[in-house]
């Protein structure tokens, strides 16, 4: 136990002073900060006159009813009293644009809108202006100010999800029920696979250098191995709590409409709790996994491509991950709960939607932690066999023969 201590030590110091684990680490938050400053940098650059800006739209009132309420929300409408003076206004450049009513306009509803300028769409603040104005005028008069005020806004709409007994629950909908489980998602993966990667990695390089014939003279595989992975599990879970702080503290500096939205968003502790049994589970079972690989390639390049056998079915889910969100309870989102490869990132997304019966996730847990151990004894005979081995990479059918005999 004091050697497995011993080398979790060396592992855990030894990542907090790569390089690489450095630079990922603060990669994340510092392109996101940078993001944010480009973001706020382009605001200032076209948009912070932009609300002070009163546009001016003309119109043509062939029904004579449209009289009131001109000025809305940086717009002013100002009346032509016909299209002829309408299109001067415009090319003479006093108005911006200007539509015109028709007599028939309140059994026929068309607006024929006029610009000088090319557009995929009408800017949304000019519609909305029209459209407050005419609202405005077809309502004076005959409903009061609540009514014309409610039938300009006619909602605000929350949606509250309720579990089988009809009580409220904590799952959330909409931007939310994307956004959580994809940023969860993404960020358990980077962590799970740079952390697994680093044994890989050290393996690799351990094994090319001839270092790990004078380490097996002084520990067993088993203990080599367990000390490894716990201490590079140790350096992914920092890495993994630490974007998480800066995380929060980036929602602090984004622009206000986002950070109110995602500021809002509550995430409930049972959802930080099973990222994180899933996030120490999903890094056991592929570092041990990883280890194999290193043990095996002949070179750190080689046992990095062999990896790909379970850094391709990992990914997975982030590909269906529409599917897996439109359809939580599906056949196939179970199937990739319970698959262990899949089991980490798949739940993540589940969790952001939906409620996941207990049933699942204790069937989810005990397959992993199943394929944890019997990924362990596998390791240990693969080190035994494969770790001192140099030259070549040896086949599938070579690698089975020898784990026989072992």
């Amino acid at each position: 136990m004091n050697k497995i201590i011993l080398i979790l030590k060396h592992e855990f110091a030894q990542s907090l002073r790569r390089k690489s684990y450095i630079i990922m680490t603060l990669a994340f938050p510092l392109l996101a900060l940078a993001a944010i400053g480009v973001s706020q940098i382009i605001g200032g650059i076209g948009g912070p006159s932009e609300p002070d800006k009163i546009i001016t739209v003309g119109y043509v009132d062939n029904t004579n009813s449209f009289i009131n309420y001109t000025d809305q929300q940086g717009v002013t409408l100002t009346p032509q009293t016909s299209e002829e003076e309408a299109v001067n206004a415009l090319l003479e450049g006093e108005i911006s644009e200007y539509f015109v009513i028709p007599p028939d306009y309140v059994e026929s509803g068309i607006i024929n809108r006029f610009t000088t300028e090319r557009e995929l769409e009408p800017p949304g603040n000019t519609v909305a202006a029209i459209r407050d104005f005419l609202q405005s005028n077809l309502l004076e008069g005959q409903a009061s100010q609540e009514i014309s005020n409610r039938v300009k806004f006619p909602m605000a709409l929350f949606s509250t999800v309720l579990d089988e007994a009809g009580q409220p629950t904590d799952e959330v909908g909409g931007f939310a029920a994307f956004i959580l489980p994809y940023i969860f998602s993404i960020l358990l993966l980077m962590a799970i696979f740079t952390s697994s990667g680093y044994v890989l990695q050290g393996l690799g390089e351990e094994k090319e250098n001839r270092i790990m014939e004078i380490l097996l003279s002084s520990v067993s595989p088993r203990q080599l191995i367990t000390g490894k992975v716990l201490g590079l599990g140790a350096a992914g879970l920092l890495q993994m709590v630490f974007w998480l702080l800066s995380a929060r503290l980036l929602i602090e500096l984004m622009p206000s409409g986002i950070s109110d939205i995602i500021g809002n968003l509550e995430i409930a502790p049972s959802f930080i709790i099973l990222s994180l049994i899933y996030f120490i589970l999903g890094y056991l079972l592929f570092a041990i996994l990883m280890a194999g690989f290193g043990s095996i390639g002949a070179t750190a390049r080689e046992s990095q491509q062999l990896s790909m056998v379970i850094i391709i079915p990992a990914a997975l889910p982030l590909y269906a991950i529409y599917f897996v969100i439109e359809n939580p309870q599906h056949i196939i989102s179970q199937l990739l709960t319970y698959f262990p490869f899949t089991a980490p990132i798949t739940v993540i997304m589940r969790l952001g939607i939906a409620e996941i019966p207990a049933w699942q996730l204790a069937i989810s847990m005990a397959i992993l932690v199943a394929s944890i151990y019997f990924s362990l004894v596998l390791v240990a005979k693969i080190f035994r066999t494969f770790l001192l081995m140099h030259g070549k990479t040896p086949r599938l059918r070579e690698i089975i023969r020898y784990l026989r005999r072992a």
